[in-house]
């Protein structure tokens, strides 16, 4: 059996098990989709949304890219944090970064071409943006602090979308919210970013941009 036939064969394991568990649990979530969360991710492997937050199918709406980057120019993402917001009415939406991200080490180092060099240049602005404070910071620490700084800045810029922005416009409950995967011990560490209106928006940017700056973990 080749590599790829053993996912086929992993998936008929799994879809059994959940049966074995409770019987109607396809036929109910096949009629109607109502996930509680939206999480924009990083497109790497060793973040499955899932199954670090011990979730089932159904729970987690998600949006993954590279370095969980968040555009207006962006219709792929944009789309998805509309449907999420107007359609499935979520209230809440996690930003989550992760330590060791290859997209934000691509970015310190310029090793990429062609499409991947104009998406990476995104985080690259977050890059300049800091560099000062960057610059100041032991270069063994640069990696995981860009990898925070990176996160926050892109939970920055979901704020500022229009749907976000007409969303709380209209007195809509929806709170921005910022995390960062460990991908040594599991864990997800909260930046200190949650933003429910746009009136408070810069002052607890603020505060999440002094917490990356002072935050010191275990990390890639």
């Amino acid at each position: 059996m080749s590599q790829i036939d053993e996912l086929l064969k992993r998936n008929i394991q799994w879809s059994e098990a959940v049966k074995q568990k409770k019987i109607n649990f396809f036929t109910d979530l096949a009629k109607q989709q109502q996930p509680q969360y939206l999480c924009i991710s990083c497109s790497d492997s060793r973040v499955p949304v899932d199954t670090i937050f011990g979730s089932s199918p159904g729970e987690i709406f998600v949006h993954r890219n590279i370095a969980n980057v968040i555009d207006a120019t962006d219709s792929n993402c944009t789309s998805v944090i509309q449907f999420a917001v107007d359609h499935l009415e979520i209230k809440d939406i996690i930003v989550m970064g992760h330590y060791g991200c290859g997209g934000v080490k691509c970015s310190m180092h310029n090793t990429v071409t062609g499409r991947l060099n104009t998406w990476i240049t995104k985080i690259e602005r977050i890059l300049s943006k800091h560099k000062n404070l960057l610059d100041k910071t032991p270069t063994l620490e640069q990696l995981p602090l860009l990898c925070r700084l990176n996160a926050v800045e892109q939970a920055l810029n979901l704020c500022m979308l229009d749907t976000v922005q007409n969303a709380w416009s209209n007195n809509q409950q929806l709170t921005i919210h910022c995390w960062i995967y460990n991908i040594i011990n599991g864990r997800v560490e909260d930046t200190t970013f949650k933003v429910s209106a746009p009136s408070h928006l810069q002052k607890l940017y603020n505060n999440a941009i002094e917490y990356c700056f002072n935050q010191k973990t275990n990390i890639l």
